[in-house]
């Protein structure tokens, strides 16, 4: 069987050792697996408890795909002095899909890229790790960029950014739906720094299918 573009995200959770509650912190790593499955028709795995894995057949959703699991794991935090969230890192290349969601299936040099790159965030305050066929420096000091945007969400800037990476609404609509003003819904788009997230995000996806595209 051949190998095929796909994402892969490797992922912790950040201080899960400090973390009191461990039920409820499962019931929101689980949560935002199955919102990855569906959103994205992605495979995804566990191991070791608070680590996870995640496999998509399109290499340009990847780093959307993050940056809505780190949305949602900090919609889920208990108070604002306990903030959960998790490291990822992304790659993208060729590899196999796992055929079921154990990846004891899965291989191809993605899969070792992303864990690679996952390790190497373990000994510093970064949480965003972004690994391509061939290094990007422009690319990866972006990433850098957006994780220290993300680093700075509360509650409830991830909760609309949370709604608004999976809706393509209007402030209107994400209001009405969340029951919220128009202008509170502004207000916390623009703490969370919608725009530039949207702009990086765009932009890497436009990276990731030209690098992908391009002649081997």
């Amino acid at each position: 069987m051949s190998e095929t573009p796909l994402g892969v995200l490797t992922g912790d959770i950040v201080g899960s050792r400090r973390i009191n509650d461990h039920t409820r912190l499962d019931q929101a790593l689980e949560s935002t697996l199955g919102l990855l499955e569906s959103q994205y028709g992605a495979r995804v795995d566990r191991y070791r408890g608070d680590g996870f894995q995640v496999a998509l057949r399109s290499p340009a959703q990847a780093m959307t795909a993050a940056v809505l699991a780190r949305a949602a794991l900090i919609r889920h935090s208990p108070s604002r002095r306990e903030t959960w969230d998790a490291r990822i890192a992304v790659a993208v290349g060729l590899g196999h899909l796992p055929e079921t969601e154990r990846f004891a299936s899965a291989n191809g040099e993605v899969y070792v890229r992303s864990g690679q790159a996952l390790d190497a965030l373990s000994g510093g305050d970064t949480r965003f790790a972004l690994s391509l066929p061939e290094p990007n420096d422009a690319l990866a000091l972006l990433t850098r960029f957006a994780d220290a945007i993300i680093q700075g969400w509360t509650h409830n800037a991830a909760e609309v950014m949370y709604w608004r990476l999976q809706h393509a609404e209007t402030q209107q609509a994400l209001a009405k739906r969340l029951g919220r003003a128009q202008s509170t819904i502004h207000q916390r788009l623009h703490a969370a720094r919608w725009p530039l997230i949207e702009e990086y995000l765009t932009h890497v996806s436009q990276r990731i299918t030209a690098i992908m595209e391009a002649p081997r």
